[in-house]
């Protein structure tokens, strides 16, 4: 499979949104009730408040042929904010690309570590990526509270090219 990666335009926030959606209702199903679903997936009803959310931040979203099947954002040098894939094309190596971008561009600025709260779903992506559990998290969501973990990853200095 071959994936492109490109950064988010204006034009991506409707395909991402239905991304954000579609990957918690159909992904997390198993980790995260119905009610916690629909509560978190929510977050992208308001596309534009969702599209500024994401211009806001470094957006990149992944292609094939093409489409839009997958986006990450990393918030400031450090944090990874969203990796959210097609339900389509998961488990399909999507999620590892840009993660593995993200963790290029956090170098790039600076970064020590890479930070990030990681749904129950999405932890054996992180923990793959060597990624460590640093705590347990409660997270309120309008009347529902979902599970996550606070994971880090050492970033050690890249190689000089002297």
């Amino acid at each position: 499979m071959s994936v492109a990666l490109r950064p988010y335009l204006p034009a991506d926030a409707r395909r991402c949104a239905i991304i954000f959606r579609s990957s918690i209702e159909e992904l997390a199903e198993e980790d995260y009730s119905e009610a916690q679903c629909e509560a978190w997936a929510a977050r992208a009803d308001d596309e534009a408040a969702f599209a500024k959310t994401l211009a806001a931040m470094l957006t990149l979203v992944a292609t094939q042929e093409g489409e839009v099947v997958g986006f990450a954002s990393l918030k400031g040098a450090e944090h990874i904010e969203m990796v959210f894939v097609d339900p389509e094309y998961a488990r399909q190596g999507v999620g590892g690309v840009l993660l593995d971008a993200l963790e290029k561009l956090a170098r790039a600025r600076g970064a020590k570590k890479l930070t990030a709260d990681v749904s129950d779903t999405a932890k054996p992506l992180f923990d793959r990526r060597r990624f460590v559990g640093d705590r347990r998290n409660l997270v309120a969501i309008d009347d529902e509270w979902l599970g996550n973990t606070s994971m880090s990853k050492p970033l050690a200095d890249a190689p000089s090219e002297h």
